[in-house]
């Protein structure tokens, strides 16, 4: 199955052509601006010819800004072969859809999608996929694309495109408009985020976090998002009108104004134990992971930097709310608590089974009689602190014994005292009434 992805350079398309790749559909990617290093990159073909690609593919998806959609789809569809599907992944979706049903040929199906995530997560497992379906326009394909979808963990939520666009305007255009908005105020202030963050509750933590996420990404992308939807604007309308309100409330010092209209707010909101309750989860979630940095000083910690990705192992020195002082060899490194993510045990073992630079040593030991060699090896390699066991040498010729030479040659991690690892598979070899051989 052949797919050619317009926008295929951008962050999504690179994203999806990963995606469609690894399950084993043939990738084509075209991109305005004619890199084609990032195909190589992905290994999949660049479309230099795209009208050829477009009338050759089974599958095309549009994800172009939500401002060029419209005109990528008009210039797109009506070269579509026979049978095949035209897909757009934008955030708005009565205009795409519309174009979809205007531009392509009756015998192109159309399916508009919007993937309700960005292009940083791993996989697709527990993320919502949006499909908004057009009657008599998708009978094929839809089942093919849903099924795609869940097999790799989406929830996919079927909705109408008007529908779609009244609720994301909502979900995200009140979202990033309200986030956006705090961070345009803390500059209007002139106020100082890094200093706050001295006097930070948990819960200003967290939103200082969503706030800087928002701030952080494509500046463009979210404009669009804002000005594209006319259903935005309607929500701008109430969000302003209720913020007049609460502060003149609060201007008047009337505490039962302001109650009342927490209240009445939180009977709409509805279930609001169960926010307080995920919520919760999410705090404690940043809490215990301090915890365990201040119960671990003095001991040897991993911790993986979350933007570099580089790992870094010692003892923890030092412990604020803010950073984390780690002694790894004869260098104290400074890191911030947010920048970075404990190591599991696992994770640890596994970092030191592949960075280090381990010790190989070699025991031989006559085995009991009647004693299995292989099942002592297996013995010897449920010690954590080695990293692998071999037989190198059997020999049952030894003059004045009728019992197995066997030499085991041990590889024991890189960080250890040798000697004494050495010293405790010794002693549990004797311990099982092996011999040890000078």
């Amino acid at each position: 199955m052949k797919v050619l992805i317009i926008g295929g350079t951008g962050e999504m398309g690179q994203w999806f052509s990963r995606f469609f790749k690894k399950n084993n559909y043939e990738i084509t990617v075209w991109g305005s601006s004619g890199k084609v290093e990032i195909a190589e990159r992905l290994g999949v073909e660049f479309a230099h010819d795209l009208d050829a690609a477009i009338s050759s593919n089974d599958i095309v998806i549009v994800t172009v800004p939500i401002d060029i959609t419209e005109k990528v789809i008009a210039e797109t569809a009506p070269k579509m072969k026979s049978g095949s599907l035209l897909m757009d992944l934008t955030s708005l979706k009565v205009g795409p859809t519309e174009a979809m049903q205007k531009y392509a040929p009756n015998d192109v199906e159309i399916l508009g999608t919007h993937p309700m995530f960005g292009p940083s997560i791993p996989s697709l497992h527990g993320q919502i996929f949006i499909l908004t379906p057009i009657e008599e326009r998708s009978n094929k394909w839809f089942p093919v694309m849903r099924s795609l979808f869940e097999d790799n963990g989406a929830h996919i939520e079927v909705i109408d495109p008007a529908e779609h666009d009244r609720f994301v305007s909502v979900v995200q255009g009140l979202t990033h408009f309200a986030y956006i908005t705090i961070g345009t105020t803390f500059e209007s202030l002139d106020f100082s985020v890094n200093e706050s963050r001295r006097f930070m509750s948990p819960v200003y933590d967290i939103m200082l976090d969503f706030v800087g996420r928002i701030l952080g990404q494509n500046p463009y992308l979210y404009a669009l998002i804002q000005m594209e939807n006319p259903e935005v604007l309607k929500v701008h309308d109430a969000f302003m009108q209720q913020c007049s309100e609460m502060s003149s409330i609060v201007r008047k010092k009337d505490v039962e104004a302001f109650t009342n209209k927490m209240k009445d707010a939180a009977t709409h909101f509805g279930d609001t134990a169960s926010a307080l309750r995920r919520s919760d989860k999410l705090i404690n979630s940043k809490i215990a992971e301090f915890d365990k940095l201040l119960d671990s000083i003095g001991q040897e910690i991993g911790v993986k930097h979350t933007y570099s990705g580089i790992v870094h192992t010692g003892i923890i020195e030092k412990v604020t709310p803010i950073t984390v002082v780690i002694k790894g060899g004869s260098k104290l490194i400074h890191l911030k608590i947010e920048n970075i993510r404990l190591l599991t045990e696992g994770e640890m073992h596994e970092w030191k089974l592949d960075n280090l630079d381990h010790h190989l040593r070699d025991i031989s030991v006559l085995i009991p009689k009647g004693a299995d060699a292989d099942v002592i090896m297996e013995l010897i390699s449920c010690n954590e602190d080695i990293v692998s066991v071999e037989i190198i040498d059997r020999y049952e010729g030894i003059e004045g014994t009728e019992r197995l030479s066997a030499t085991f040659r041990i590889m024991i991690m890189g960080d250890l005292e040798v000697e004494k690892v050495q010293q405790v598979v010794e002693r549990q070899l004797k311990g099982i009434g092996c011999a040890i051989r000078g």
